[in-house]
């Protein structure tokens, strides 16, 4: 009986001050969304599905870093980091001890609790070392870069764990990919439909998640730091703990998008880690819309679409354009490119009333 009553409160937080979108209207598209996803492998060849799956595992990412940045107000470069981290923890429990009897989902456990222990770790010394603002920024940045720096110069023999060689700037290879145990024969997820329905539903399950936890007391305190953190240190709140709580969801979601990337293309490599990869998931975040979960998973997709297309046929332009965009973003439309486009209407409804005569 118990149950009943914290099922319906959560289904409650489904919709709240924290998140765009509530009433009936708007869950039957969602609703619509998803069943246009689930049908899309049925029009689509395989390397298209394939390629649409490797979109999806970036959002993980993205929304994480919306915790982090939009609601806790923190701004993080190392999202690739942690990332980063949870692939080359999955490729190397995955070398050594196999794929068999769901062993890799063993892996992508250990591997995204070793990038939340890291993330708590580092956060620790930021958050209560009241490292905040600008030089947030600045020292997550230089982990990146020095756990990029460090995992290039990996090459020689000598750089290896149990049989998993590192490898230096080339990166691990070869590793198998996420496995489903099953009386008989176990469920390989290689890059084809039945991973797309599994990484769709991990997504759709993560963002009805974060849209509970952002409508919880949690997000209500976590968006009242971001606003003003010495009126919510006055009102008794411990800002230092509710920022490294969102800091360690947040990175513990960059970690399982690396799993996911890992497994999805069995290799991982530093240049996941370079200053490119930290600074692109700022650029979908805050085009999308930073301060909402539904802006920033649209906004990542449609971004990441357009710089793969850029970078097919027009590589040279491709960060160029990125670039120009955030620019833009930042001075037209700080709220988000998505946010606008959905205010629009209402603004417009908005002046056109106030125009008419009385």
């Amino acid at each position: 009986m118990a149950r009943r009553p914290l099922l319906r409160l959560a289904l409650s937080r489904l919709e709240g001050p924290q998140t765009l979108g509530r009433g009936r209207a708007f869950w039957i598209t969602v609703v619509a969304v998803v069943a246009l996803a689930a049908a899309y492998p049925l029009i689509e060849d395989a390397y298209t599905v394939g390629n649409t799956i490797y979109f999806f595992d970036w959002v993980f990412m993205a929304l994480g870093l919306c915790l982090i940045w939009g609601y806790g107000g923190a701004l993080s470069f190392g999202q690739t980091a942690f990332f980063g981290i949870a692939g080359y923890v999955y490729g190397i429990v995955t070398v050594d001890f196999g794929a068999d009897h769901g062993l890799t989902l063993v892996a992508t456990v250990v591997a995204v609790a070793a990038s939340a222990l890291f993330a708590a770790v580092l956060g620790y010394f930021l958050f209560f070392g009241r490292i905040g603002g600008v030089f947030l920024g600045i020292v997550t940045l230089a982990v990146t870069l020095v756990l990029e720096r460090f995992m290039a110069q990996t090459a020689g023999p000598e750089w290896h764990v149990g049989a998993a060689r590192l490898n230096g700037f080339n990166g691990m290879s070869g590793m198998p990919p996420l496995t489903i145990p099953w009386p008989g024969d176990d469920i390989v997820l290689s890059p084809d439909v039945p991973l797309y329905y599994v990484v769709l539903m991990l997504l759709v399950l993560t963002y009805l998640g974060l849209r509970i936890l952002v409508n919880s007391s949690f997000g209500n305190v976590l968006v009242a730091i971001r606003e003003n953190p010495q009126r919510a240190t006055m009102l008794g709140y411990d800002v230092r703990k509710y920022q490294l709580g969102a800091f360690v969801i947040g990175s513990a979601l960059a970690g399982f998008s690396g799993v996911l990337y890992t497994s999805w293309g069995q290799y991982i490599t530093p240049s996941s880690m370079g200053l490119t990869a930290a600074a692109l998931p700022i650029v979908w975040v805050a085009v999308g819309g930073r301060s909402d979960l539904t802006t920033t998973l649209l906004g990542t997709i449609v971004i990441l679409s357009g710089f793969q297309a850029l970078t097919i046929y027009g590589s040279q332009y491709a960060l160029v354009v990125m670039g120009l965009l955030l620019v833009l973003t930042v001075l037209f439309a700080p709220e988000g490119l998505i946010t606008a486009l959905i205010g629009l209407p209402r603004r417009l409804f908005k002046g056109r009333k106030q125009r008419e005569p009385l």
